[in-house]
Protein backbone atom coordinates (compact mmCIF):
# COMPACT_ATOMS: atom_id res chain seq x y z
CA UNK A 1 0.00 0.00 0.00
CA UNK A 2 1.34 3.42 -0.97
CA UNK A 3 1.93 5.92 1.84
CA UNK A 4 1.02 9.59 1.36
CA UNK A 5 1.65 12.82 3.25
CA UNK A 6 -0.36 16.03 3.25
CA UNK A 7 1.87 19.06 3.71
CA UNK A 8 1.21 21.08 6.86
CA UNK A 9 2.83 24.11 8.46
CA UNK A 10 4.58 21.65 10.79
CA UNK A 11 6.11 19.30 8.17
CA UNK A 12 6.59 21.43 5.04
CA UNK A 13 10.21 22.40 5.69
CA UNK A 14 11.46 18.80 5.83
CA UNK A 15 9.37 17.44 2.97
CA UNK A 16 10.45 17.10 -0.67
CA UNK A 17 8.10 18.97 -2.99
CA UNK A 18 7.46 19.20 -6.69
CA UNK A 19 9.60 18.57 -9.67
CA UNK A 20 12.31 21.22 -9.34
CA UNK A 21 13.96 20.05 -6.13
CA UNK A 22 16.77 18.22 -7.93
CA UNK A 23 17.42 20.98 -10.44
CA UNK A 24 20.12 23.32 -9.10
CA UNK A 25 19.12 26.38 -11.16
CA UNK A 26 15.56 26.29 -9.78
CA UNK A 27 16.36 25.93 -6.06
CA UNK A 28 15.26 29.50 -5.25
CA UNK A 29 11.88 28.63 -6.68
CA UNK A 30 11.49 25.64 -4.36
CA UNK A 31 11.86 27.82 -1.26
CA UNK A 32 9.36 30.32 -2.66
CA UNK A 33 6.96 27.52 -3.56
CA UNK A 34 7.06 26.33 0.04
CA UNK A 35 6.31 29.87 1.25
CA UNK A 36 3.44 30.07 -1.24
CA UNK A 37 2.03 26.77 0.07
CA UNK A 38 2.34 27.96 3.69
CA UNK A 39 0.18 30.98 2.86
CA UNK A 40 -2.30 28.93 0.83
CA UNK A 41 -2.73 26.25 3.54
CA UNK A 42 -4.67 28.91 5.44
CA UNK A 43 -7.11 28.98 2.49
CA UNK A 44 -7.57 25.20 2.63
CA UNK A 45 -4.94 24.42 -0.01
CA UNK A 46 -4.04 20.72 -0.06
CA UNK A 47 -0.68 19.43 -1.27
CA UNK A 48 -0.72 15.62 -1.02
CA UNK A 49 2.39 13.70 -2.01
CA UNK A 50 3.71 10.20 -2.11
CA UNK A 51 5.98 9.56 0.86
CA UNK A 52 8.98 9.23 -1.44
CA UNK A 53 11.47 11.46 -3.19
CA UNK A 54 9.91 11.89 -6.59
CA UNK A 55 7.59 13.86 -8.83
CA UNK A 56 4.38 12.48 -7.35
CA UNK A 57 1.71 14.80 -5.93
CA UNK A 58 -1.69 16.44 -6.27
CA UNK A 59 -2.43 20.06 -5.40
CA UNK A 60 -5.92 21.50 -5.01
CA UNK A 61 -8.10 23.99 -3.13
CA UNK A 62 -11.49 25.63 -3.12
CA UNK A 63 -12.27 27.42 -6.37
CA UNK A 64 -13.19 30.55 -4.39
CA UNK A 65 -9.55 31.01 -3.31
CA UNK A 66 -7.76 29.28 -6.21
CA UNK A 67 -5.41 31.41 -8.28
CA UNK A 68 -7.12 30.66 -11.61
CA UNK A 69 -9.20 32.56 -14.21
CA UNK A 70 -12.30 30.52 -13.38
CA UNK A 71 -15.52 31.64 -11.73
CA UNK A 72 -17.59 29.33 -9.61
CA UNK A 73 -18.39 28.27 -6.09
CA UNK A 74 -18.38 25.17 -3.90
CA UNK A 75 -15.97 23.25 -6.14
CA UNK A 76 -12.45 22.06 -5.47
CA UNK A 77 -9.98 23.06 -8.21
CA UNK A 78 -7.08 20.71 -9.02
CA UNK A 79 -4.03 22.78 -9.92
CA UNK A 80 -1.81 19.83 -10.68
CA UNK A 81 -1.84 16.04 -10.48
CA UNK A 82 1.63 14.81 -11.33
CA UNK A 83 3.06 11.29 -11.42
CA UNK A 84 6.38 10.92 -13.23
CA UNK A 85 9.26 8.57 -13.84
CA UNK A 86 9.31 5.13 -12.26
CA UNK A 87 6.10 5.92 -10.34
CA UNK A 88 3.97 5.86 -13.51
CA UNK A 89 1.69 2.89 -14.16
CA UNK A 90 1.38 1.86 -10.50
CA UNK A 91 -2.08 3.26 -9.77
CA UNK A 92 -0.74 6.25 -7.86
CA UNK A 93 -2.53 8.84 -10.01
CA UNK A 94 -5.78 6.95 -9.39
CA UNK A 95 -5.20 6.98 -5.63
CA UNK A 96 -4.40 10.69 -5.63
CA UNK A 97 -7.50 11.60 -7.66
CA UNK A 98 -9.73 9.35 -5.57
CA UNK A 99 -8.42 11.14 -2.47
CA UNK A 100 -9.39 14.52 -3.95
CA UNK A 101 -12.87 13.25 -4.89
CA UNK A 102 -13.49 11.70 -1.45
CA UNK A 103 -12.10 14.74 0.40
CA UNK A 104 -14.32 17.02 -1.69
CA UNK A 105 -17.40 14.94 -0.87
CA UNK A 106 -16.52 14.97 2.84
CA UNK A 107 -16.30 18.78 2.65
CA UNK A 108 -19.80 18.81 1.05
CA UNK A 109 -18.44 20.30 -2.16
CA UNK A 110 -20.57 20.26 -5.32
CA UNK A 111 -17.76 18.84 -7.41
CA UNK A 112 -14.15 18.95 -8.56
CA UNK A 113 -12.77 20.75 -11.62
CA UNK A 114 -9.47 21.03 -13.45
CA UNK A 115 -7.94 22.44 -16.61
CA UNK A 116 -6.88 20.26 -19.56
CA UNK A 117 -5.97 20.92 -23.17
CA UNK A 118 -7.08 19.50 -26.51
CA UNK A 119 -3.37 19.23 -27.36
CA UNK A 120 -1.16 17.44 -24.85
CA UNK A 121 0.76 19.84 -22.63
CA UNK A 122 3.35 18.75 -20.06
CA UNK A 123 1.92 21.01 -17.33
CA UNK A 124 -1.73 19.87 -17.62
CA UNK A 125 -3.45 16.60 -16.79
CA UNK A 126 -4.61 14.23 -19.49
CA UNK A 127 -8.23 14.57 -20.54
CA UNK A 128 -8.79 10.81 -20.93
CA UNK A 129 -7.63 10.16 -17.38
CA UNK A 130 -10.21 12.56 -15.96
CA UNK A 131 -12.92 11.28 -18.32
CA UNK A 132 -12.39 7.81 -16.85
CA UNK A 133 -13.59 9.24 -13.51
CA UNK A 134 -16.64 10.93 -15.02
CA UNK A 135 -15.23 14.43 -15.53
CA UNK A 136 -16.89 16.26 -18.43
CA UNK A 137 -15.85 19.32 -20.42
CA UNK A 138 -17.96 22.22 -19.11
CA UNK A 139 -16.27 25.18 -20.82
CA UNK A 140 -13.72 25.78 -23.58
CA UNK A 141 -11.42 28.61 -24.64
CA UNK A 142 -9.37 27.79 -27.73
CA UNK A 143 -7.44 24.62 -26.98
CA UNK A 144 -8.04 24.83 -23.20
CA UNK A 145 -10.91 22.95 -21.61
CA UNK A 146 -12.34 23.16 -18.13
CA UNK A 147 -13.47 19.76 -16.91
CA UNK A 148 -15.74 19.13 -13.93
CA UNK A 149 -17.03 16.17 -11.97
CA UNK A 150 -20.39 17.17 -10.50
CA UNK A 151 -21.78 15.72 -7.26
CA UNK A 152 -25.06 17.69 -7.28
CA UNK A 153 -27.02 20.23 -9.34
CA UNK A 154 -25.01 23.27 -8.19
CA UNK A 155 -23.98 25.67 -10.97
CA UNK A 156 -20.84 24.48 -12.72
CA UNK A 157 -17.67 26.61 -12.94
CA UNK A 158 -16.83 28.58 -16.09
CA UNK A 159 -13.88 30.55 -17.41
CA UNK A 160 -14.18 34.18 -16.34
CA UNK A 161 -14.48 37.08 -18.78
CA UNK A 162 -10.79 38.08 -18.67
CA UNK A 163 -9.84 34.55 -19.71
CA UNK A 164 -12.50 34.50 -22.41
CA UNK A 165 -11.37 37.79 -23.99
CA UNK A 166 -7.67 36.95 -23.45
CA UNK A 167 -6.89 40.51 -22.42
CA UNK A 168 -6.72 42.74 -19.37
CA UNK A 169 -7.81 46.35 -19.00
CA UNK A 170 -4.32 47.71 -18.27
CA UNK A 171 -2.37 48.32 -21.46
CA UNK A 172 1.08 48.63 -19.86
CA UNK A 173 3.37 45.63 -20.03
CA UNK A 174 2.61 43.67 -16.88
CA UNK A 175 3.69 40.21 -15.84
CA UNK A 176 1.32 38.46 -13.43
CA UNK A 177 2.76 35.50 -11.59
CA UNK A 178 2.68 33.62 -8.33
CA UNK A 179 5.14 31.29 -6.67
CA UNK A 180 2.79 28.34 -7.15
CA UNK A 181 5.31 26.83 -9.56
CA UNK A 182 8.98 26.53 -8.55
CA UNK A 183 10.05 27.40 -12.10
CA UNK A 184 8.47 30.87 -11.91
CA UNK A 185 11.41 32.46 -10.09
CA UNK A 186 13.81 31.36 -12.84
CA UNK A 187 11.37 32.31 -15.62
CA UNK A 188 10.78 35.82 -14.25
CA UNK A 189 14.54 36.40 -13.98
CA UNK A 190 15.04 35.19 -17.56
CA UNK A 191 12.24 37.46 -18.80
CA UNK A 192 13.65 40.41 -16.86
CA UNK A 193 17.13 39.87 -18.35
CA UNK A 194 15.65 39.61 -21.83
CA UNK A 195 13.70 42.87 -21.39
CA UNK A 196 16.82 44.69 -20.15
CA UNK A 197 18.56 43.76 -23.43
CA UNK A 198 15.63 45.06 -25.51
CA UNK A 199 15.15 48.33 -23.64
Amino acid sequence: MNQYINLTLENIEKEHICCAIGDKKHQAGVAQKKEWIKNKIKDGHVFRKLDARGKVFVEYESIETAWVPISGSNYEYIYCLWVAGSFKGKGIANELLEYVINDSKEKAKSGVCTLVSKKKKPFLGEKKFFEHYGFKVVDTIGEYELMALQFDNHEIPRFNEQARTMKIEQQDFTVYYSYECPYVEYGVKELSNMLKKII
